[in-house]
Formats: structure tokens, sequence, C-alpha cells
């Protein structure tokens, strides 16, 4: 065979292998694309590179598909100004998917400036922005991620309509998660319809999927499970191991959610090894968080403590601190009803429990001082760091440590410092993490606990310094008018001068990684 008909034959490959991705056989549109790629050379081996890691990344084997990836780049020619921002578009979604997130974002910027700089097809930096997006997203840097979503809606509707789906869609996750839920559905259901429109079949069975988990985190199991089964019955039959993964956590969540914990076991289980064959380590931590739940919900302490140990640990690795906080107040959440349940004290246990529940409650309140918005601030106090800082209060009650709830007493009565960015002062920089799918738990708890999936990096250079003190009350003003708001201070207490709550302060600043208090000292 001459040179000539191998690429007529690899170019029939290629249009097979498209054809046979469009129709949902996405293992057999892999199969293809491997052939092309081990029989040929030069730009159509590094074309079937491509799509067969494309390929590898649906279908879950997402530390294959960057391997795959790696090696496209590598010999793919460095002035292929549209290839290349695709194939590191691409990179970046496979590395998301393995929780590196540092590297993924380095890819999305290289592409990002060559798609700037060489005028790049319009759907790509649409495809670019929603990566971006995620990444953002991953990191629950909701302010950037809204600013990103909103850019990449603007380019679709522009130059892409039938991409316009995917910024909707992602829109909806971001206001879901903070906390407007309603907006987030609708959001969701336009998504949906623009899928269903441009006949997008796998995005229209990932938006049921994440419709379907919004339903099942309000407690509207009856309307989550139809779309929830039909998009299980679609990724199961294309061999989406990654996306089938997704459904059983919720179907799980679902069985747990009516009290069959048996079902909801298997199916986390189940849940759990397509994560692990995939690379999904972020997505395994997070069954394995709710695996540990069902553990201790049928009195397996032990093995729910290492689930939990080891879910904290991909999370820790991986710098994203905020994640880990919302694990050890869940894991405080759960030793709670372990200590109701307990036929007699368990001091060790008891005391294990304070250290969590305060070290998380400083450091998800803290994040609401970050936030750009002031209804954000209002809505992150209510729904997530209010509870939180209310289980604090109860280890320390039931503790019967006087000084300690004498220490939360008045670091909840100190007010903040108004954040006027003209006033001067040193810069304090905030950073963090934020993680994706939330785990609401279903325990048998006497107030429940807020979705456990906060918002993370949440901007840099905020001011301090130089600013006038609020009260307690003026600050709610100043926070629900909008104005930016300093983390609060160190307190000195009389009559030692002591600063409230140092060693929790401490042990949440080096368990996180992330500022929870500003470093000014006042006394109180």
């Amino acid at each position: 065979m001459n040179d000539e008909s191998a690429v007529d034959d690899g170019s029939e490959l290629l249009a097979e292998g498209a054809a046979a991705y469009s129709r949902g056989a996405v293992a057999e549109a892999r199969r293809l694309f491997e052939k092309i790629a081990a029989t040929s050379t030069g730009g159509l081996r590094v074309s079937a590179l491509v799509n067969a890691a494309s390929m590898c990344d649906e279908l879950g084997d997402h530390a294959g598909a960057v391997v795959m990836f790696r090696e496209a780049l590598a010999e793919m020619p460095a002035d292929a100004f549209e290839k290349r921002p695709a194939a590191l578009v691409n990179l970046s979604q496979a590395l998301q998917h393995v929780g590196d997130l540092d590297g993924a974002q380095e890819a999305l910027e290289q592409a990002r400036t060559m798609l700037t700089e060489h005028n790049g097809e319009s759907h790509l930096r649409v495809a670019c922005l929603l990566s971006l997006t995620a990444v953002a997203y991953h990191r629950q840097d909701w302010a950037y991620a809204i600013e990103l979503a909103t850019e990449s809606l603007d380019a679709a509707v522009r130059f892409a309509p039938h991409l316009a789906g995917h910024p909707l869609s992602t829109l909806g996750g971001i206001y879901f998660e903070t906390g407007h839920r309603e907006l987030a559905l609708d959001f969701a259901q336009q998504a949906l319809a623009a899928f269903d429109g441009a006949g997008d079949q796998n995005a229209v069975a990932e938006t049921q999927q994440n419709l379907a988990v919004m339903y099942v985190r309000l407690d509207r199991f009856d309307q989550a499970e139809q779309p929830l089964l039909a998009s299980q019955e679609y990724f199961e039959q294309t061999e989406l191991g990654y996306r089938a993964g997704v459904g059983l956590k919720t179907m799980g969540f679902l069985a747990e959610g009516r009290a069959d914990t048996d079902r909801a076991y298997e199916l986390y289980s189940r849940s759990l090894a397509y994560f692990r064959e995939s690379g999904a380590v972020l997505d395994a931590a997070d069954v394995q968080v709710r695996l540990a739940t069902v553990d201790y919900a049928s009195g397996r302490y032990d093995d729910g403590e290492a689930l939990i140990a080891e879910a904290f640990a991909a999370y820790a690795e991986r710098g994203l601190g905020l994640h880990c906080a919302q694990i050890d107040y869940w894991h405080a959440a759960l030793l709670e009803t372990a200590l109701e349940h307990a036929k007699a004290p368990d001091a060790e246990m008891l005391s294990r429990a304070v250290d969590l529940a305060i070290s998380s409650a400083l450091a998800i309140d803290a994040v609401r001082y970050t936030l750009p918005n002031g209804n954000q601030r209002e809505q992150w106090n209510r729904q997530i760091a209010d509870p939180a800082m209310r289980m604090a209060f109860r280890f320390a009650y039931l503790s019967g440590d006087g000084p300690l709830l004498v220490d939360l007493i008045e670091t909840q009565c100190a007010g903040t410092a108004l954040n006027a960015s003209t006033t001067g002062g040193t810069e304090y920089e905030v950073g963090g993490q934020f993680p994706l799918e939330l785990f609401d738990p279903q325990v048998a708890y006497d107030e429940p606990p807020a979705a456990a999936r906060l918002p993370m990096q949440l901007g840099t250079g905020i001011r301090s310094g130089g600013a006038p003190q609020l009260g307690t009350a003026l600050a709610a003003v100043a926070a629900s008018a909008g104005l930016p708001v300093a983390p609060p201070p160190r307190l000195a207490l009389a009559p030692d001068g002591h600063i409230a709550l140092a060693a929790h302060i401490a042990a949440a600043e080096q368990r996180y990684g992330r500022p929870v208090r500003d470093s000014r000292v006042l006394p109180a």
C-alpha cells in the first residue's frame, strides 16, 4: 500500500470514528482512533491520538487520556495554531479529572494565549473559557467562575450558538453551589433545552444527571428519579464510566435519603470502583465520605474513620484546604451522632470532635469575609457558616470547657472592619480552593448540616489596616449593602490578654493552609 492510499484509509477510519462517536458508540470510536494512531504517522497520527485521548477521557480512562494528549502535543508542530489549543483544552479536562488543577490551569493559559495571539476559532475560545470556568469551579473561586461563565455565554451566543448549553449548565452549577437554587434549576433547564435543540445526546444526558443531583440535594427525590434513570441508562450503554460513577453515587444518595443503607452502600461501592478505575481521585474521595457516613450509621466506626482519612489526604495533597475543612466539619457531625448513641461517655471521641468542629468552623466562617457580594456573604453565613459555628458551640458546651465557650462568644460578638481600598494598609492575600460536588449529609441530626461543598479561592489583594471598626449589627448592614469587609482580627481577652481561640486558629491555619483570622490583634 502506498503512502497516499494509507492516508486515504486513515482518513476514512477517522470519519468512521467520528460517526461512531456521534451515535454514542464511544468505545468503538476509541478502537478506531487507536488503530489509526498505531498505523500512521505525521498529522494523521496526531489527529488520531487526540481523538483517541478524548474517547479515553469520556470512557473514564483519565490517566490514559493524559498520556495520549501529551504524546500528541509532543509530536505536534509548535505552529499548529488550531490543533494545539484544542489539544491543550482537552488535556486540561483530563487533568481536572485526575485532580491536577495546576496542570489544567497551565494548559488552559497556554491555549488562551495562542488563541488570543493568533485569532483562534471562536468555538475553541468558548471551549477554553468553559474549561477555565471548570477549574475555577473546582477551586470554588465563585466570583471568577461566574465572570468566566458569563463571558463564555456571551461568546457562545455571538459565535457558536450550538455551544450555548455549556455555559448555561455551568452557571446553573455555580448558582446552585452559592445558594441560588431556583435560579440554578432555571439555568439547568435552559441548558437541557439548548442541548436537545443542538442534538447533543451526550450533553443532554450529562445535564439530566446534573439536574437530578440538584433535585436530590434539595430533597426533591421524586423529581430526581426520571432524569437520573434516563441519564444512567445512556451512560452505561455507551460505557462512559466516569459519568456512570457519578450516576451511581447520586443513586446511592437517593437510597441513603430513603434510609435504605444496604442499597446505598452497594451503589456507593460500585461508584467508587468506577472512579478508581478512571483515576478520578477527587470524585473517589467524595464517595469515600458518603461510604463513611453509611458506615457510621451502621456502627462500623473504624471503617468510617479509615475512609474519611483517605478522603482528607486526597484533598490535602492537592492543596484543597477548604475541602479539608468541610470533611472535618462532616466528620465532627458523624462523631456527634456516634456520641449520642454511645452507651457510655467517650472522652477521647468528644475531645477529637471538639477540635474538628472548632477548627473547621473557623475556616468555613472565614470564607464569607472574602466573598465580593454582600448578599453572598449573608447567604454563606446563614446556610453554611452559622450551622458550622453552632456545632462548635454545642461541642464546647458538651465538653464542659467554660473558657472555650467564653472565647467562642467573644469572637462571635466582635465586630469586623470595613475594607476600604483607598485608605492604604497592607495587602492581605486570600487564597484557597473550592470543590465541586456537594455531599449533603443524611443522618439523624437535630439540625441538618449545610451543604458540604463550600467556595474556596475568593480573590487576592484585599486591603486591610487603617479601617474603621464596626459593631456586629453594623457589620451585617455593611455586608448586605455589599461593602468590602476585612477578616476578623485576633482578640486579646482580659484579664490575662490571651488570644481567643489561639490554639484552634493556629491548628486551622496549619491544617487547611489558609488564613482564618487577620494578623491584627485587638483588645476585646
